[in-house]
């Protein structure tokens, strides 16, 4: 009789039909992401046959996001992200305004009140971690100018994405949902002080993340590398690889239960205390197989996601959605970067990777619907414009690599003596 195992079956299944898909794209020339959630979609709940399990898809997909934000920890310092906070901070702000607004007027056209219209545009605003590192990893941008202000936009997106998700639950009668108590003992006495709950709320967020970086940078700046110097000694390489991964996931997931922080900004600031380590490098060599994989069943997830009847039903605001994402988000953070100083060749490398959208925007939507804030058209419309945004990213990225090939400055002569 066979054994129950939703878990083995999701990831044998999901990395195996994503393999032969991802091979099947290649050979007719299209990115090999097109294939990874075409095999999503094959085994989602909106096709005959085997119906993988979507949870358990989706948090494996997580540990791919932790993987990769760890990966580019490792590759970044204090002093980068520093050093490009006068445009990551006002950039991905303005950025997240416009799109939001877009998706507001969207929304209102669509007949949806003003509160859906804000979870809307929020969910349309927020770039894939997953899709936007791996466009840089391919083309060894994550350390050059560019790549670590798309890097710092991206932690300040998953900022802004994190006190909105902390925030909605108790705006959910403001935005016309459900409302929601105030959760946690901390919010609970502020709101005894005789405070608002969104300011309670806010508040005890905002502490714990302070907490959470002053812990990281004060502390974990000694301890990781220490921990890694440590199992180095033992010259065990298994020892190493678990130690290294027990720390990545380790301080993402206690980030998470204890102060409140994505996963992916846990893994990052891991992977950027670790940094200081000489062993960096090595623990980047160790994660990297394990980080594609995990990378790939993201694209699977999202794949499960997609209803193809949106496509019918809705094409025109389907249509519009896709073109918010691609056109709205490219024009602002543009526009952002070059009223910056920045030449044209990092504003379209900006632009290009804010151009759509992923794990963020699900969470956010799928919250709506639960708080009855948005319809539950609007999750299908996120997830279609997410999978086509997906789908058309490497394609503008070609187009970019093309752009910067002609107009790359011509190398220089050599001049007689």
């Amino acid at each position: 009789m066979p054994h129950d195992t939703p878990l083995i079956a999701t990831i044998v299944i999901g990395l195996s039909l994503a393999c032969v898909m991802g091979l099947l794209a290649q050979r007719l020339r299209l990115p090999v992401l097109a294939g990874y959630l075409l095999a999503g979609f094959i085994i989602g709940p909106f096709t005959p046959g085997y119906v993988a399990d979507q949870d358990l898809a989706t948090e494996l997909a997580e540990l791919g996001v932790i993987l990769l934000m760890f990966g580019v920890g490792l590759h970044f310092s204090l002093k980068d992200l520093l050093s490009v906070r006068r445009i990551a901070i006002p950039g991905a702000i303005g950025q997240i305004a416009v799109a939001t607004a877009a998706g507001v007027a969207l929304a209102l056209l669509m007949g949806w009140g003003l509160g859906a219209g804000l979870i809307f545009g929020l969910s349309l605003s927020v770039a894939s971690t997953v899709v936007l590192l791996r466009a840089l990893q391919d083309r060894d941008l994550v350390a050059t100018g560019r790549g670590r202000i798309a890097v710092g936009w991206l932690i300040v997106e998953d900022v802004v994405m994190v006190l909105a998700l902390v925030l909605i639950p108790p705006l959910a009668g403001l935005l016309g949902g459900t409302a929601q108590p105030v959760e946690g003992e901390a919010a609970q006495e502020v709101l005894r002080l005789g405070f608002g709950p969104v300011t309670a709320t806010l508040s005890v967020t905002l502490v714990k993340f302070a907490a959470f970086v002053a812990i990281m940078l004060l502390v974990g700046r000694k301890v990781i590398p220490w921990i890694l110097h440590y199992v180095a000694h033992t010259r065990s390489r298994e020892l190493f690889r678990l130690a290294v991964l027990s720390i990545a996931l380790g301080v993402a997931y206690g980030s998470s239960q204890i102060f409140g922080v994505s996963f992916a900004l846990g893994a990052f600031f891991a992977g950027m205390v670790m940094a200081g380590s000489t062993l960096s490098q090595q623990a980047m060599r160790e994660t990297l197989p394990l980080r594609d994989a995990f990378a790939v069943l993201f694209f699977v997830s999202v794949g499960m996601l997609f209803n193809p009847a949106i496509i019918i039903e809705a094409p025109l605001a389907l249509l519009a959605t896709v073109s918010i994402i691609l056109a709205v988000k490219s024009a602002a953070a543009y526009g952002i970067v070059r009223a910056f100083g920045h030449d044209k060749g990092t504003a379209l490398t900006i632009a290009t990777s804010l151009a759509q959208i992923g794990e963020f925007s699900f969470i956010l939507i799928v919250m709506g619907v639960k708080l009855a804030i948005v319809p539950p058209e609007a999750k299908d419309l996120v997830v279609a414009g997410a999978l086509l945004s997906i789908l058309a990213n490497p394609l503008l990225f070609a187009w970019l690599d093309r752009w910067t090939a002609r107009h790359a400055p011509p190398p220089p002569t050599d001049t007689p003596a």
